[in-house]
Parts: C-alpha cells; structure tokens; sequence
C-alpha cells in the first residue's frame, strides 16, 4: 500500500492568500529557522574550533559532516514515522528533540563527545526536510506547491544565516560555546512558533505498513527523472558546502588576515538566497522548472568560478551569486520531487534529502582535502565541475522530468 490523498475530489488543499496557506508556510518558515540555524551553526566557527580543540580544517568540518550524516541517514525513518502518525506530529517531535540536543552541544568536552552529539542532533533534525515538503504538498492546492516550497526554502535559508552570523561573533568575543548556545535558543524560540503555527493536516492519509517501505522506496528509485533530481541535491549542494566549509580558513589567512567577527558576516550572502528561491518559484510558475533549474546551475557555475580572484570584493560578489544560483537550484529541485511523486511521495522528498545531505557530508568533507592539499583554486574548480555534471544530467533527462513517475 502506499500514501495517498482519500479525499481529494472534495478538497485540493488550500489557496494561495488563504488563512490556512498563510499560517502553513509561516509555520515551515519557522521550522527552517529552528532547524538549519541550528545544523550550521557551527561552519561559521569552524576556524575558532580547530584552533580550540587543535585539529586540523578537515578535522573540525566533521562538526558540520557528521551532522549531516545524521540528517541523510534519518530522513527515511522519519518519512515513515509521518506516514504513520502523521505529519504535524512527526515534525513537532523532530524539532523539540533537537532543540534540546541543541542546547547540550556547548557542553561537549571534547571532539569526540562534539561529533557524537551532533550526530544525533542531525538525526533528530532530519524529520523536518523528510517531511516538510510532502506535508505542503498534500496540503497546499497544487497550482501554488512550487511557491510554497520556496518560501519554505527561504525559512532555510534565513536559519542557515541567523545560525551563522549569530554564532560567529558572539563566539570571538566570548568562545565557540557560548556562540552555539546562543543560536540554540534561538532556535528553541523559532520551534515554539512552528508548533503552535502549523495547521492540522487536512489529507488523510491511507494507512500504510513498513513492509510496504521497500516498494515505496524502489518506485522512486528506479525512475531515472526522479533520479537526475537527487543528483542534483547530492552534487550542488555537496559542492556548495564545500565553498562555505572552507572559505573562512582562505579568508583567515594571507593576503586577507579577516578576524572572525568580519568573516561570520560572508554568510550574510545567504540573503540573496531567501530572495532567489522565492524569485525561483514564480519563476518555474510561469516559465517552466527545467528552465529555471538550467539558468540557476549556471549562475551557481559564474559565482563560484569569481571566488577564485585575489581580490576580495570580487570573491565576495561570486560568493552572493553562487549562492543565488544554489537555492534558486535546490528549491526548483526539491519543490519538482515533491510534485513529481504518485506514490511514497514523503519517501520521494526523503530521498531527495538523503542525497541531499549524503552531498552534504561526502563532497563537504572531501573538499576540504582537495583544499588542504591543492589550494582553493584547486577546490573551485572541482565544485564547478560538480555542478557542469549536475547540469548535464538535468539537460539530458528533460523530457524525463517532464512527467509524474510512472508505477506501470
């Protein structure tokens, strides 16, 4: 069996401008905010922990890796628990659950202990993006999901920022642990908001077995439009935590010499992101996804490719439109896998993520051995040749992506 909408002749979710649509993506705001404010917290004190602890940059982005990890590794487990007890409940657990393990990162001793709680606080963070965007997309009307995905992106977006720029100088006027505290009671505020926000879901959903979880998975994973999706998640994303990973240790250094307070505020960039997704979305409305998705590849291509000059207004202008092009990137992708999936859709979105975050961890972590060991150039053009491949397999299975998936 699989989950599916039982009474969609009487109810196709609800309208744009409705009091309903209004409090549903406010509340996924809000949960993006408590969620990815807490996940990145630390890669804007990357340099701060290294030095702390005295480890290597390749050591101390295994405080943002191994989070991730935990995200990718979850994401399945809580699409089934959201089948199961529905998806409201299934995300307002995920999120408490990781606030409070939020509140015990400063408290870690060492980094092992660090690694391990982070691990875990992934985990528990990982209900929101398996869930968020099967729960818009059952109950928002379908002309408006891809709307509705980007504001939701842009709740990310906005938590990736105040996470980061919230953490970095409070922790270079007092320590790494007061700056992650810090962010994690902010994001105990935004959980709060999202719990008494979000809407009762209105979809019922048919019950559906955990022996059924294997087939739900494998429709999607044979599909090779679906497929191309979370190639591009696995491939864009990995390559842009990659840059932001490892651009505060370039930064740090010589001929710029930044203290870390001027370095958080790189990060202020993801802005242009919170305004792209959303421009993305009424983009994709009114000009199709694959174009959209095509045109913000090559953006993220562009801003990545200016990173490498030697002056640092440049750097940053690439760093702006590489991140422009990213989340334009990943709403189009992420909203298209929700819409996209007839069966197992929360498994679809789950996923997505899974690769999403696999990226994440993979590429993220294998960057920083490319920078370490061939300089920033070196890394620079290895991300852009992830998202040239990226782009490729997009291009190639247009038509592909074009249609819902077939369970024939």
């Amino acid at each position: 069996m699989t989950t599916t909408r039982t009474d969609v002749l009487e109810w196709e979710g609800h309208p744009r401008g409705s009091r309903e649509y209004r409090r549903l993506v406010l509340a996924l705001l809000f949960a993006g905010v408590a969620t990815f404010a807490q996940l990145y917290s630390v890669q804007g004190i990357l340099p701060l922990i290294a030095a702390n602890l005295d480890i290597t940059p390749s050591q101390s982005s295994l405080a943002v890796g191994l989070a991730t990890v935990g995200v990718a590794v979850s994401v399945i487990p809580w699409s089934v628990a959201a089948d199961r007890v529905g998806r409201v409940r299934a995300m307002t657990a995920s999120i408490l659950v990781a606030t409070t393990l939020g509140l015990l990162v400063p408290l870690s001793p060492s980094l092992e202990v660090l690694l391990i709680v982070r691990f875990f606080e992934g985990a528990a963070l990982g209900g929101l993006p398996a869930i968020a965007i099967a729960y818009l997309s059952e109950e928002v009307h379908r002309s408006h999901t891809a709307l509705a995905a980007a504001t939701y992106v842009s709740g990310t977006t906005l938590g990736g920022l105040l996470g980061r720029i919230v953490a970095g100088p409070v922790a270079e006027y007092t320590n790494w642990r007061i700056g992650t505290l810090t962010v994690s009671l902010i994001a105990a505020l935004a959980a709060a908001l999202f719990v008494w926000l979000a809407p009762k879901p209105r979809t019922t959903l048919a019950h559906s077995e955990i022996r059924d979880l294997p087939g739900r998975l494998w429709v999607n994973l044979r599909e090779p439009g679906m497929l191309a999706l979370y190639g591009q998640g696995f491939l864009l994303m990995g390559g842009f935590v990659a840059i932001y990973n490892f651009l505060g240790f370039r930064l740090e250094a010589v001929p710029f010499g930044l203290p870390q307070s001027l370095i958080s505020l790189i990060f202020v960039a993801y802005l242009s992101g919170t305004v792209s997704s959303r421009v993305a979305g009424k983009l994709a409305t009114k000009h199709g996804r694959s174009a959209v998705l095509a045109g913000a590849t090559a953006t993220m291509i562009v801003g990545v490719a200016l990173t490498m000059a030697s002056n640092l207004a440049v750097i940053l202008i690439g760093l702006v439109i590489l991140t422009t092009g990213f989340f334009a990137a990943h709403a189009i992708a992420s909203g298209w896998t929700g819409q996209r999936a007839v069966h197992g859709r929360a498994q679809a979105t789950s996923l997505y993520n899974l690769f999403y975050y696999g990226g994440s961890s993979i590429v993220g972590w294998l960057g920083g051995v490319v920078f370490q060991s061939l300089g920033w150039n070196a890394l620079a053009l290895f991300v852009i040749a992830l998202a040239v491949i990226a782009g490729i397999w997009a291009a190639l299975l247009n038509g592909r992506l074009a249609q819902p998936v077939s369970v024939g």
